[in-house]
């Protein structure tokens, strides 16, 4: 599929901010008075940022406030009504800390619940899509949770354990890649059965349906060659989790906050880049074209 910026955007900054706030919210970063304030505008920056930045996808932005009505039967709904909420019960929680109210981790808590499901339901808007064999798996949404955990806590400048979440996280992320590979062939669909023709033989493209392109052409068929891909998934790798575990052990915790933070977020853009790219729709079939690796 066609990898969109605004949505690589949205779901990586999200994801780093939601994780972040979760551990504010735990009370795992300890901070009060005006260090508290500028730990939490950090975590709603990053959140709130990635939110509007997902309209920018939108044919109609003003329309946006609409996807929230259809919660009971849309992950997309879920995940905005879910990001709202979190957002909100959080407030109390960055209040007190800031002014030093004094009124415990109760909203932090339960705040910290919002992050995670509102992360899982950004996870489940593609894991639930059969139609996409490569992301209807587990692996899609507990990677985005593990992307949001290890961010917040590379933020959180929380060394060794920052390092064992990246550890773990470019684990998932081999294993994910590994299953994604054979996620088509294991599904059984083909032209025959992209088109309802099964019953007559095997089909094959004569020719196109069209001439001209269309929008399911250009956003669900997308090419990338797999050398090209072997070397983003290295890079990936790498940047987020291998370069932040190396720097979280290593150096002192701002310049490991620094490196370790801009090399995971370049790693999460670079994975999530692929994580669109890779992704092959079985429209492709009926079109005669593969919409994932050449």
């Amino acid at each position: 599929m066609k990898p969109a910026p605004s949505v690589i955007l949205f779901s990586t900054l999200s994801g780093l901010g939601f994780g972040f706030l979760a551990l504010l919210g735990l009370g795992l970063i300890a901070t009060q008075g005006w260090p508290a304030f500028f730990h939490w505008a950090f975590g709603y920056a990053f959140a709130v940022g990635g939110l509007l930045s997902s309209t920018f996808h939108l044919g109609h932005p003003e329309r946006a406030w609409r996807a929230f009505s259809q919660w009971r039967s849309s992950w997309l709904s879920r995940e905005g009504v879910a990001a709202v909420a979190t957002l909100l019960i959080l407030a109390p929680q960055a209040l007190s800390d800031w002014l030093g109210l004094g009124w415990g981790q109760g909203f932090g808590v339960l705040g910290a619940v919002g992050c995670a499901a509102t992360v899982l339901c950004t996870g489940m808007i593609y894991a639930q899509l059969k139609t996409v064999p490569r992301w209807h798996h587990w692996t899609v949404p507990v990677t985005y949770i593990a992307f949001s955990l290890t961010g917040g806590l590379i933020l959180a400048g929380s060394g060794l354990w920052a390092a064992v979440a990246c550890l773990g996280l470019g684990g998932l992320l081999a294993y994910g890649w590994r299953i994604g590979d054979s996620a088509f062939a294991r599904a059984g669909v083909d032209l025959a059965s992209a088109t309802g023709l099964s019953g007559l033989g095997r089909p094959q493209v004569f020719e196109q349906p069209h001439t001209g392109g269309n929008y399911l052409m250009r956003e669900m068929i997308f090419t990338v060659g797999r050398r090209h891909a072997a070397k983003l998934r290295v890079i990936a790798l790498v940047l987020a989790a291998g370069i932040p575990a190396l720097a979280t052990l290593v150096l002192p915790v701002l310049p490991a906050l620094i490196l370790g933070g801009a090399a995971h977020l370049a790693g999460a853009m670079a994975q999530r880049w692929l994580f669109f790219a890779e992704a092959e729709h079985v429209v492709g079939l009926y079109y005669g074209r593969m919409s994932g690796n050449s």
